[in-house]
Formats: C-alpha cells, sequence, structure tokens
C-alpha cells in the first residue's frame, strides 16, 4: 500500500505538560507561550469564584456547580477533576476550536488528565495523531521537597502531601511519549523548545 507524506510544518499539535509540583511546568509553559505564537493556551471551565479582575470567557469560564455537571453528563469535557474543592475541566469544543483553526496547544494538566485525553485519543480522529505528552521528571523526591520549600508557601504538612501525589506521579512517567529530566530552566526550555520542533516536522504518513 502506497503511502503519502504530509506537508511540513504541521499544524494543529496538542502538547500536554506533566509534571509533579515543584517540577517547573508552569514556569516552563509560561516560556513557551511567550517563545512562540503559534502555541495557544486553552481556557479553563471551573466552579471557583471569579479573583478580582478574572473575567468570564478571557480567563476562565465560570461554571455553577449545576452547570459543571451538565457538561460532564453531556460528555462535554475532555478530562476535568475536583481539585480542593473545586471543579476544573478542558471543554472539548475549546480544544476543536483552536485545531480546526491550525493552532498548536499547550495544556498543564495532571496526569490523570493526560490519561483522559489519551484514551479519547483512541477514538477521537481529531487527537489520534496531534497529541503528545511529556513528564517532567525531577532528579529525586529529595529535590521536589527542596523546591517546594524554597516556595514557603506551603506547610510542612501539605508539603509532605504533595510529595505523596509526587510519588504516585512519578510512577506513570513512561506512559507518556516523552519524560524530560529537569535540570536548569535553560536546560529544561531548550529540551522542550526541541521536542515541539521535532513534533512540528513529523511526517504524518496517510494511507
Amino acid at each position: 500500500m502506497t503511502c503519502i507524506a504530509a506537508a511540513i510544518p504541521r499544524n494543529g499539535i496538542i502538547l500536554i505538560l506533566c509534571g509533579p509540583a515543584g517540577s517547573g511546568k508552569t514556569t516552563l509553559c509560561d516560556q513557551m507561550l511567550a517563545q512562540f505564537g503559534s502555541l495557544k493556551r486553552i481556557i479553563t471551565a471551573t466552579t471557583r469564584k471569579p479573583r478580582p479582575g478574572e473575567r468570564h470567557g478571557e480567563h476562565y469560564f465560570f461554571f455553577t456547580e449545576a452547570d459543571f455537571k451538565e457538561h460532564i453528563e453531556a460528555g462535554a469535557f475532555y478530562e476535568h477533576a475536583k481539585v480542593h474543592g473545586r471543579h476544573y475541566g478542558t471543554l472539548k469544543s475549546e480544544v476543536q476550536a483552536q485545531l480546526n483553526a491550525g493552532n498548536d496547544i499547550l495544556l498543564n494538566i495532571d496526569v490523570q488528565g493526560a490519561a483522559s485525553f489519551r484514551e479519547h485519543a483512541t477514538h477521537d480522529p481529531l487527537l489520534a495523531s496531534r497529541l503528545r505528552t511529556i513528564f517532567i521528571r525531577p532528579e529525586s523526591v529529595e529535590v521536589i521537597r527542596e523546591r517546594l520549600r524554597d516556595r514557603q508557601s506551603d506547610s510542612e504538612a501539605e508539603i509532605e502531601r504533595r510529595l505523596q501525589t509526587a510519588l504516585q506521579e512519578l510512577a506513570t512517567a513512561e506512559s507518556h511519549d516523552y519524560i524530560l529530566p529537569t535540570s536548569t530552566r535553560e536546560r529544561d526550555f531548550e529540551l522542550m523548545r526541541s521536542i515541539y520542533l521535532a513534533e512540528k516536522h513529523r511526517v504524518v504518513r496517510l494511507p
């Protein structure tokens, strides 16, 4: 059977960045979005109340508990979770709108959310050849502990709770498409940049 190679660079890539608290994924996402205008952030839906200056449809989609539940029942999310008593989710309509516009997407979500996306990709043609998940793996649990303490924003009890979650997340590392061993911010950014550019030039062979 003859295969046809798609033209490059390709558009409509979904990069999902995962990693334990303190791994630097938020900083890395901000660096990537600042560097590449082709990368877009998805607006998340949530049931938490808006903070001063936040606007519906710009910073978040602010839903009531009832609205969020209706969206879950309607299958409107690629992934959703309850965090600290508030729901958060990634709307299919937001992802699809960006992909159909030919934009690339960068998401910073937890490993459960990434797993949900991978499951959808097994039967969703829009996601199937576009989705790549990247796990930021710190050198050790001690490195995570030090970084969390350096933040000076969490109690020791909260740090230990986050470390237990980190151990569970680290066990999923090999289920991702890429493992990015964290080092310096500069090195992490160069690795992430290389992954993105490689995916932009990946040849997609159509039957």
